[in-house]
């Protein structure tokens, strides 16, 4: 028989992978949720292997098995699962699971909308340094959502985000320096932050930082530059950008004038539904700059802008429905859009829509409504207005007959260079009425209103100075003279 021998092993710990025997390590990794959303891993064996250190207590895995459920990466989307995960690895201090939480708190996803709640959160992550808490923070208290509104802690925490190069904390600063909120307004810091962000590309900031070179405001007024900007902004798409640099071409301001490369530009923000697009765009096409004039494609667009409540589309529009450019005439449509435009104080809309009331256009002639819109509109200085509602005073037509009234709205329309209440405050002088008679100031505003080409001022002024000597002839004319030097600022009354 063979002698067995026996051989003597020594006791050597050897690593566990030495022998091809996997280590707990490898037998349970918990991989992130982007490696399950890109398919990187196997679904069903990272779950569990997640979810086995998940309940060992392990935060980085309950913080990525909140991100799963939350996304419904590997799993079947779950907002309550994400909750109780997220909350699992907030609780034990993870910045990236605070945040998390505090979002789904934010949005009252999951959970009963909390915005203390989202604040809490957010501020343990921020504490941490936690950019995107930082920046949720910023606006809770910029908002006053979940706290007491506070800009001073607002600029906090967007400089504390910003330091770390977020460019929308960036952008946000810019702004509040801009406007001085929570800071000492300071256009060149405002023009730092914006700088910043708009270098990383943001297109609000590329914008905003072509605003501050546009005004000169903490830079050197540069238009060629604020051209740059805005155009950086709107060759991402951003109709603000697109807006802006269609006017920069529109105005020749910082380019060589280009209404075609305007229209580009205003077409391509009005697209998009920008309100101030639609209107310039509608205005290029009613006029035929840089594309051929279209009335119905001029309505299209400043209806656009007026369904948007955008006021001087509200006026076009209703003008070019009393006119009928571009559509059948139509007196009632044009009373509905001046009215838009007038009731935001539009004071040309308020005026034609007393015209509209005046002669019973569009609607049942109305005269006190008639007043109320010219007064609307003479209180903005429109001179029409002021010497409509001067005619309806002296007529008696929706007031009480007032001709101290009538010489107020006379003189306020007189004194702005309108020939018809020059001659017309001339007739009250000449006749005493509403301020006492005063033959000489009833000359001089004849004589006013003729020299702008007002026939029955001529004629008048002839016939007032048939009851004066030459000598107060000569004084009358002294004082129109005086008058239209001081572009009637010192006219005798």
């Amino acid at each position: 028989m063979k002698q067995k021998v026996a051989f003597v092993f020594a006791a050597v710990l050897l690593p566990a992978s030495f022998l091809g025997i996997p280590t707990i390590a490898e037998e349970r990794v918990c991989h992130s949720s982007a490696a399950v959303i890109f398919q990187e891993v196997d679904v069903d064996e990272n779950l569990a292997n997640c979810l086995a250190f998940a309940e060992d207590g392990d935060a980085k895995a309950q913080s990525d098995l909140g991100t799963m459920y939350s996304f419904g990466a590997g799993v079947v989307q779950d907002y309550a699962a994400a909750v109780k995960w997220f909350t699992a690895a907030a609780e034990q201090g993870d910045a990236a699971a605070q945040f998390s939480l505090g979002y789904m708190y934010y949005k009252g996803t999951g959970v009963v909308q909390d915005y203390a709640a989202a604040v809490k959160w957010y501020v343990a992550a921020a504490e941490q340094g936690d950019a995107a808490a930082q920046l949720s923070l910023g606006y809770m208290y910029y908002k006053g959502t979940g706290v007491v509104q506070d800009y001073a802690v607002a600029i906090k925490w967007f400089t504390a985000t910003a330091e770390q190069g977020n460019a929308a904390a960036q952008n946000s600063l810019g702004h509040m320096y801009n406007d001085g909120m929570g800071v000492v307004q300071d256009y060149a810091v405002a023009v730092k932050w914006f700088t910043t962000a708009a270098e990383q590309g943001l297109a609000d900031a590329q914008v905003s930082l072509g605003l501050m070179y546009y005004n000169g405001r903490g830079v050197v007024q540069d238009y060629a530059a604020a051209v740059k900007w805005y155009t950086a902004a709107a060759e991402q798409g951003y109709d603000i950008g697109q807006f802006n640099l269609g006017y920069m071409y529109d105005k020749g301001e910082g380019v060589v004038q280009d209404y075609a490369a305007a229209v580009k530009w205003y077409t391509a923000a009005a697209e998009q539904g920008f309100a101030n697009a639609e209107f310039n765009l509608g205005y290029m096409y009613y006029k035929g700059t840089g594309v051929v004039q279209d009335y119905a494609v001029a309505i299209k667009w400043y209806t656009a802008a007026a369904e948007q409540g955008f006021a001087n589309a509200e006026f076009n529009l209703g003008y070019m429905y009393a006119k009928g450019e571009g559509v059948v005439q139509d007196y009632a449509a044009a009373v509905k859009w001046y009215t838009a435009a007038a009731e935001q104080g539009h004071g040309y809309a308020q005026f034609n829509l007393g015209l509209m009331y005046d002669k019973g256009e569009g609607v049942v002639q109305d005269y006190a409504a008639a007043v109320k819109w010219y007064t609307a509109a003479a209180e903005q200085d429109n001179f029409g207005a002021q010497f409509n509602l001067g005619l309806m005073y002296y007529k008696g037509e929706g007031v009480v007959q007032d001709y101290a009234a009538a010489v107020k709205w006379y003189t306020a329309a007189a004194e702005q260079g309108y020939a018809g209440a020059q001659n017309n405050l001339g007739n009250m002088y000449e006749k005493g009425m509403g301020v006492a008679e005063n033959l000489l100031i009833a000359h001089m505003w004849y004589n006013i209103a003729a020299s702008l080409g007002n026939e029955k001022g001529m004629e008048n002024r002839d016939l007032v100075a048939g009851k004066l000597t030459q000598a107060l002839i000569a004084e009358a004319q002294g004082f129109a003279r005086d008058c239209i030097a001081s572009a009637y600022k010192n006219c005798r009354k």
